[in-house]
């Protein structure tokens, strides 16, 4: 998989919003954080305009998009915020000139969809925090995708302190993102080959049989079964109906896995919290699980 060269101060980056809109001010810690890195920002022209639930048409969202992938001069994009909106203009999108330019691509949750789309083209990208999140960050978020795009070391050493945890070790191309978003991309043209890969999957805001369905889909679809590891994310504010399901998120995941030999660490930090660890998306990733929990990145 091709990565991205790294940033270098001076370098010139854009902030765009391929899905929701954008409340106002929410960017405001983010250009900050980000100016502080020494990187001059480019905006994407409709930025901050809004169309109903999205940040501008998909016209609009794909005109600011297209634009930062085809300007050389940008060094990396970081996309606003997530939401939902990214897969009504994936198929639209012209990576020829980004093909020729790689720059790094920054987001996750629906932006998931984008990486998976990179994935397919032969390239790495960032799942990480975003600049809306920014403000609500874990400094430990924000400082790991710098030390990503500035081409430094990015090892993360974690308690193992959950008893589901299954001990092991694995290193592989590592890939995932958003469960919804991973299953959406079943029988599309962005959809990825698991196989021998490191996943990590994280979730929000989702009813627990959902979850579970969404899990049958991806073992039904063969893509649980031959995997190098599995890590699982921040599973947040799971509801439940007025019938119990009767298991955690984290029940769940350990059963649907339980018959296929391979590492897995549970509540790992990825996803819809405040420390939203920057994951090096299609990288080399070296997962380790014993008495710690350690994600290393080539």
């Amino acid at each position: 998989m091709i990565q991205p060269p790294k940033l270098v101060e001076g370098n010139k980056v854009a902030i765009v919003a391929p899905a929701g809109k954008i409340i106002e001010n929410t960017l405001d810690n983010g250009v900050k954080q980000i100016e502080s890195w020494r990187l001059n920002i480019s905006f994407g022209k409709y930025l901050q305009k809004g169309h109903h639930y999205f940040s501008g048409t998909d016209e609009e969202r794909l005109y600011d998009l297209q634009s930062a992938l085809d300007n050389p001069d940008i060094k990396a994009i970081f996309c606003a915020r997530g939401g939902y909106g990214v897969t009504r203009i994936l198929d639209a999108i012209d990576f020829s000139k980004f093909i020729k330019h790689p720059k790094w691509i920054i987001g996750f949750s629906d932006v998931t969809a984008l990486h998976f789309k990179l994935h397919k083209l032969g390239f790495q990208s960032i799942h990480s925090v975003m600049p809306t999140g920014f403000l609500s960050a874990n400094e430990a978020s924000t400082e790991g995708l710098r030390k990503i795009l500035f081409g430094e070391d990015n090892t993360y050493v974690l308690d193992n302190n959950n008893t589901f945890n299954r001990k092991g070790e694995a290193k592989a191309i590592i890939i995932g993102g958003n469960l919804s978003l991973i299953n959406d991309s079943l029988g599309t043209s962005t959809e990825v080959d698991f196989d021998k890969k490191i996943l990590f999957i994280e979730e929000i805001d989702e009813y627990l049989y959902k979850i579970d369905r969404m899990l049958v889909q991806l073992k039904r679809a063969n893509k649980l079964t031959n995997l190098a590891g599995l890590i699982v994310g921040h599973i947040t504010d799971t509801k439940d109906t007025n019938v119990p399901f009767g298991k955690s998120a984290n029940e769940l995941i350990l059963e649907h896995v339980k018959g296929f030999n391979y590492p897995v660490a549970f509540n790992i930090p990825i996803g819809h919290e405040s420390l939203n660890l920057a994951i090096q998306h299609s990288g080399i990733c070296h997962l380790k699980i014993d008495d710690k929990v350690t994600l290393s990145f080539n």
